[in-house]
């Protein structure tokens, strides 16, 4: 791709990007068979849930997915990769399958943005990179804080096999998402760097983290403003902040960015907050008079929804986006 045409986008206007894939997939009734298909029959696991599968073995369902949220109005698509690492994959004994699930969603992503995509209205795939099930900050035993569960090197290696899978599968930008911990990010950026150098690609770098609770904090602990501080030596595209927090909780910590960040901003935040049946209630009209703040306020440059959110929530976005001009970025972070 032409970095300009999506740069040229972005200049000129805000840009929308999906919702949420699985709120999608839950939509449809899927069994074990139907995450096993023909390839995974053997598996020695249960494989559903593992929604990731699903672009190898039923494609189908993830390109309409995709193209649900295209036809809404979204210009930019996530791959269907959020567990796409040998880590994550790990708890299904799948790791062999990670170049494949990557490379295939990639494929199905280009394919669906090749049947919508126009001139004037182009659209683009981010190949979704997520933080895996593991931490390089923080012990998962309280008795030995100073353990790990995974070294940086380790983290680095996963995030390079699946870089390589989703450039190979034609991806237009690289979305480090769902940062909790912000060393697992500082692998996922410095396997990319390293890729992205060695086949001599300028391909652009989104990144967008979690704020898990109230305290404004990151899990590792981190401030939206330490957050940005700390990744702000690799050039990005774009920072950010999606999930854990519903658009009325995350406005804060956009602002934050919006104020300090050399860089494009994007916010995709949660239908509200999950109720006691882990649902998410916030309708696309209650959601879009909050995320229209974002917008008025030019706090952002793209945004789009997380967990809850559905075609329904990003057409209702897109609508509103007509009527603003995105964030300009300043000359100083002062």
């Amino acid at each position: 791709m032409n970095n300009e045409l999506l740069y040229k986008q972005l200049r000129e206007r805000i840009l929308i990007m999906d919702g949420a894939m699985g709120t999608m997939i839950q939509r449809y009734t899927l069994t074990e068979e139907d995450f096993r298909g023909t390839r995974f029959t053997e598996a020695k696991i249960p494989l559903k849930g593992n929604n990731d599968l699903l672009s190898i073995t039923r494609p189908d369902i993830i390109k309409a997915i995709h193209l649900e949220y295209l036809k809404a109005g979204a210009d930019i698509i996530e791959t269907n990769t959020f567990s796409g690492t040998t880590i994550s994959q790990a708890d299904y004994e799948l790791e062999s399958a990670v170049y494949d699930i990557n490379y295939c969603s990639a494929k199905v992503a280009k394919e669906a943005i090749a049947e919508i995509s126009t001139a004037e209205k182009p659209r683009f795939v981010a190949g979704a990179i997520g933080p895996t099930n593991r931490t390089c900050s923080i012990s998962p035993d309280v008795n030995r804080p100073g353990y790990r569960a995974v070294t940086f090197d380790q983290m680095a290696t996963a995030y390079r096999q699946q870089t390589e899978a989703l450039l190979d599968g034609g991806v237009d930008i690289l979305l480090v998402e769902t940062i909790f911990d912000t060393l697992n990010a500082k692998a996922a950026l410095f396997a990319i760097q390293e890729v992205l150098e060695e086949r001599n690609l300028n391909t652009p770098i989104m990144v967008s983290g979690t704020i898990t609770d109230a305290s404004g904090r990151t899990l590792s602990g981190q401030t939206a403003e330490a957050f940005l501080i700390s990744l702000s030596h690799v050039p990005l595209l774009s920072i950010g902040f999606n999930c854990a927090l519903g658009a009325k909780d995350m406005k804060q910590h956009i602002e934050v960015l919006a104020k300090r960040a050399p860089f494009l901003i994007s916010a995709y935040p949660n239908a509200g907050l999950p109720n006691e049946f882990g649902q998410y209630d916030e309708s696309p009209e209650f959601m879009g008079i909050q995320v229209e703040e974002f917008m008025r306020e030019g706090l952002v440059n793209i945004i789009g929804g997380c967990c809850g959110t559905t075609p329904d929530h990003i057409a209702e976005f897109y609508r509103i986006s007509q009527k603003y001009s995105p964030r300009k970025i300043k000359t100083t972070n002062a």
